[in-house]
Parts: structure tokens; sequence; C-alpha cells
């Protein structure tokens, strides 16, 4: 009887999810953006390009998706203990049951949380052999039963009901609160992991291209079919070696290949290496262009050589925790490629109230948009 019930609930489980919350799991790029709003975005990139922190403009937006998943995982489990008498107690069996099946993204975190798993402890922990998840399921039901009779002794029998308007209901009791509170637990500190990487890769691309839309360069399609080479730049681009995430051309044979990510001070060896991955020098059209390296990070920490370490090799490192970074990259770029633009010299006063005018006119939408792979590489020399 048992495995029936444990088999039906493991094809049912994920479905008891509301739909708006199995939506948020699924989010990225331009969808995330619709979800969050253009307004939120623009301030978003505003915060970052006067040096405020990227986490400090998003934690908000973490604090919001965290708080309907968990709102959403209450629900589901008040739908299933509603429809199945012994949901609760099925439960780590029927998550089982379901990882051992191939299934998405989002319902494998589902099913995973119900075990107080996340991604990283899964591999940690059953280190990806579904071999050991019969083990890992009698071991956690145990610790979770000694658990629930030790709040019972300490805390005193736990009663009552918890009802949806819809008129789905539950019986509380501390079984139903600690598999309720340990889902939760696993679902937070899965959602903030993700997070990090979810809005750090969304945000470099929308920084990048948008500070370079404000420094009067742009936006095409990669190589080959360039319509022009005069202050135009193109994103996600490949070069031979590795992947840029973008690249300008001035003009006159001059360019420079970008790299933006949120490193902070403890990877100062990352930051050396991206400094020195890219080629000097390309050929588009029948022209070769020199092609300096800029590298652009959220912080260095102090006592560090790694600006140091980058002028040897030709290249530029800016901090976006310096305010106002876009006007030193301004002057960066002046003093590598010849750039002139009206933020190199602007008065401090002024930029912030400037960039906010110029990030109204970005076109947000279409910095998200990836190009279609090019048939055809542009050749290029390392030097």
């Amino acid at each position: 009887m048992a495995g029936r019930t444990s088999s039906k609930t493991s094809s049912q489980i994920v479905s008891l999810m509301p739909q708006t919350a199995r939506e948020v799991l699924d989010e990225r790029g331009s969808n995330l953006v619709r979800r969050i709003g253009l307004d939120v975005v623009r301030q978003v990139i505003l915060d970052v390009l006067c040096g405020r922190n990227l986490r400090d403009s998003t934690e908000m937006l973490t604090r919001r998706r965290i708080a309907i998943l968990n709102a959403a995982t209450l629900v589901m489990f008040l739908r299933g203990a509603h429809g199945q008498k012994d949901f609760i107690r099925s439960l780590p069996a029927a998550a089982v049951e379901g990882l051992k099946q191939v299934r998405s993204r989002h319902q494998r975190w589902i099913l995973q949380w119900i075990l107080g798993l996340t991604d990283k402890a899964a591999q940690n922990v059953l280190r990806d052999d579904v071999e050991t998840l019969e083990d890992y399921k009698a071991k956690y039901i145990s610790t979770c039963q000694k658990i629930i009779t030790t709040c019972e002794a300490n805390f005193g029998t736990l009663a009552g009901e918890m009802a949806l308007s819809s008129g789905e209901k539950a019986a509380l009791n501390w079984e139903f609160v600690f598999y309720l509170l340990s889902t939760i637990g696993a679902q937070t500190l899965a959602i903030r992991g993700s997070e990090k990487s979810l809005y750090g890769k969304l945000f470099e691309r929308l920084i990048l291209g948008t500070v370079l839309h404000i420094l009067g360069f742009r936006l095409v399609p990669p190589p080959p079919h360039l319509p022009s080479f005069d202050r135009v730049f193109w994103l996600a681009s490949r070069a031979e070696k590795r992947e840029s995430d973008g690249t300008v051309l001035l003009g006159a044979g001059k360019g420079v290949r970008f790299d933006i990510g949120f490193i902070g001070r403890g990877n100062p060896e990352i930051t050396l290496d991206k400094v020195t991955r890219f080629e000097r020098e390309i050929e588009l059209g029948r022209q070769k262009w020199y092609l300096a390296t800029f590298v652009i990070v959220d912080r260095i920490g102090a006592g560090s050589r790694i600006e140091e370490l980058a002028h040897r090799v030709d290249g530029t490192i800016i901090q976006m925790s310096m305010s106002y970074w876009p006007q030193i990259l301004a002057r960066e770029l002046r003093s590598k490629v010849g750039y002139a633009g009206e933020l190199v010299s602007m008065e401090s006063s002024k930029i912030e109230p400037y960039l906010r005018r110029k990030i109204a006119a970005v076109p947000i939408e279409s910095l998200l948009e990836t190009p279609a792979s090019s048939p055809k590489r542009p050749r290029a020399d390392a030097r």
C-alpha cells in the first residue's frame, strides 16, 4: 500500500506547486526582465554605474523570489495533505522515486528540496549517484523522526489546522511543520545560490552593453557581416581561443575586447587570467585591427598587484566599486585607443543625472538578444 501511495505522489508532487512558482523557477534573461520591469532594471544598472554594489541592488528582488517560492511550497504541502492522509510521511519516498527519473531542472530542484537537499548538497552527499538515494532517504527519515520526537518532548504537542480560502486544509503537527521547514530551508539556500549566478550573468551583459551605449558606441551583429567599422560594438563574441563579453571598434584599426564579471578581491588569479587571454590583433574586412584588453571587475583588494601585472601585458582593469567608474573607463579608452566623448571631462556633480538620462534611452531588450552564430569567424593572429 505504501509503495502505491509513494508512486502516485511522485507523479503528482510537482504539479501541486502553484504555476506562479514554477514560472519563477524557469525565469531567465528577457523573461526575468519583463517580470521585474524595465524601470527596476534601469535603476539597478544606474546603481552599478555609480559604484554601488549589485548585490545590494538585487537583494530585494532575491527576497521577493524566495518569498513567492516559500509561500508556494506551503500551498503545495496544504494541497497534498488535504488530498492524501499520509502525504507528509510519504514525501521522502515520493521524492526519491521522482529523482530516479529524468526530469527538468525545476522538477529536480523541488524533489531535492523535499529531501532537504540543494544541487550542491546532492553533489557532495550523494555524489550524483542515484543508487545512493535509498540509503540517504532511510537516514533522512530516521533523523527527521528523532528530531520530531525531541520537539514533542521539549516543546509539547503541536496541534491545529491551516486552511486556504479555496478549501484546502491540513492538520498541523510537528511532522508537518518540520518537513515543511526542512523543504523551505533547502529551497532558500538553493535560490540564494542560484540568484548570484542568475543576476550576475544577466546584469553583466546589460551593464556592459549600457555603458558602451552611453559612451556613444552602436550595437551591431558580430562579424563577419558588420554594417560599419566606426564606433560600433557587439556582445558575447567568441575569439579564436576563448570567449570575450564584448568587442568595440573605434575606427582606424583600433578596438577593445571587454570582459566583465562581478569578481571580488578574493579572486585575483581569475582577473589576471582574463587580462591575458585574448588575441591582440584580428582581421576584419581587409584591415588589421589592434585590440586593447579591458577587464571590468567588482573590486580589487588592498595591496593587490593585479593592476601592475595587467599593465605589463598591456591590459586595463576597471573596478565597478569606484564611484562613477564609466568616466574612468572613458579616460582609459582615451589613453589606450584615442576615444573622445563628453563623459571624459564631465564634472562629478553632473555624472549621475547624465547617466540616468542616458540609461533611459538604452534599448535594454536589444542587449538581451543573443546574436546568431556567424557562419564564418574572422581570422585572428595572436601576438
